[in-house]
């Protein structure tokens, strides 16, 4: 399939249909006719095998209790066979409604209030939220910036471990904001370090699906098995990778049995949340057949990548866009060629543009911006002529 059928197949309008990218916008933003390139949330219909899967038990009309599709693990596991060959075992998996509120969860079952949990900023920013409001310790190891690019500095990571008493470290993998796909060699000293120290590790695989680069995507299951750490949890959803959020389904998987065994008493105890039927039959459907759809679609967010960084650093050569190895959400630095302090009145006011602020994801990220690909090539055209028009209205101000 060609890009230009993918998105006559597949392209949607999405405003007017309660989306809170676009319906809420505004008032989110407090702003004005905006638009948005904000939330990681695609203006793309899921594959088809999924409406219709839908479709067929909408038409049944019994919308009961119910239990997990037949066949959904072998489902799961068939499509990671076909993708980076990660191995998972049925035993090992709960369901949730997302895994922001999976976080929340594991915060609350392993961790006690006050306790050291550690994350790496620039970061997805409800880990902050999730560690605030669980009333927890938020420690940071914040990623450094090398060259173009993010890196870990392992002895400060570990440095802060010991000296903060980190119980527990959410790792985003790949990781969003900075588009990073991490090395296997990177997993492996990261939860070695925690092994060491005995720190639960919280693995957030959200956007494993979603890569670009060339970098192939590791699972921190498959280097923890290979390790033998044990206190690790991987928490992933067909929500990103298929365009299913509002479907209300994620996974946790817990390989060790004892953690595995205070998690289910955890839920018994606090969570008595039903299994959602439709997202278990979209995810499945996806998962048996949403290959192509998924090649396609990554086509779609390549070639807007590639339009976005032939643009912006044609007009503004100081520029600075991060590589994406990973995920639809491109990291941009805007710092050479605005005033960080302007960064919302040129973007906002001026260009008329919602996206995700740099600050949101680091105390330091004021300048930065996370551009939302995941659209058609007319709206991302649309942003960038805005966006270029803001900025040089920008620079004869200053002149």
């Amino acid at each position: 399939m060609t890009i230009e059928h993918f998105l006559s197949h597949y392209a949607r309008q999405r405003k007017g249909t309660d989306s809170l990218k676009w319906d809420l916008v505004d008032q989110r933003f407090q702003g004005e006719k905006l638009l948005p390139l904000w939330v990681a949330d695609m203006d793309f219909a899921a594959p088809k095998a999924v409406e219709e899967a839908l479709q067929q038990l909408v038409a049944q009309g019994t919308f009961g209790y119910a239990i997990p599709p037949s066949g959904y693990f072998l489902a799961y596991q068939a499509w990671q066979d076909r993708h980076w060959g990660t191995k998972f075992e049925e035993k090992w998996l709960s369901f949730s409604t997302g895994v922001v509120q999976s976080l929340v969860d594991l915060l609350h079952c392993f961790t006690e209030p006050d306790d050291g949990i550690l994350i790496q900023p620039p970061v997805y920013y409800p880990f902050f939220d999730s560690i605030k409001e669980t009333k927890r310790r938020l420690i940071e190891a914040p990623l450094q910036k090398v060259g173009n690019s993010y890196q870990i500095d392992f002895a400060a990571f570990e440095a802060i471990i010991i000296e903060e008493k980190v119980k527990l470290f959410i790792l985003c993998s790949p990781h969003n904001p900075v588009g990073r796909v991490w090395q296997e060699k990177e997993l492996h000293q990261l939860l070695a370090i925690c092994q060491k120290h005995e720190v639960v590790v919280i693995a957030d695989e959200i956007h494993r699906e979603l890569i670009l680069g060339e970098q192939q995507f590791v699972s921190a299951i498959t280097v923890a098995q290979r390790l033998g750490f044990e206190k690790l949890i991987v928490v992933d959803s067909p929500s990103k990778t298929f365009n299913l959020a509002g479907l209300l389904l994620s996974h946790v998987w817990i390989p060790d049995l004892e953690m595995r065994r205070a998690y289910q008493a955890w839920c018994r105890q606090y969570k008595q949340t039903e299994v959602n039927r439709l997202g278990l039959v979209a995810a499945k459907a996806a998962y048996e057949s949403g290959d192509q759809w998924l090649a396609d679609l990554l086509l779609v967010i390549a070639a807007n990548e590639q339009m976005v960084r032939q643009q912006l650093q044609e007009a503004f050569p100081k520029i600075e866009l991060l590589p994406l190895e990973g995920t639809y959400l491109l990291w941009v630095d805007l710092r050479q060629v605005i005033a960080k302090e302007r960064t919302k009145h040129v973007i906002q006011d001026t260009a008329g543009l919602a996206v995700d602020y740099g600050e949101w994801f680091s105390q330091d990220g004021q300048g930065l911006i996370r551009l939302n690909l995941a659209t058609t090539p007319t709206i991302i055209q649309e942003a960038l002529d805005r966006m270029i028009e803001a900025i040089k209205k920008e620079e004869r101000h200053d002149d």
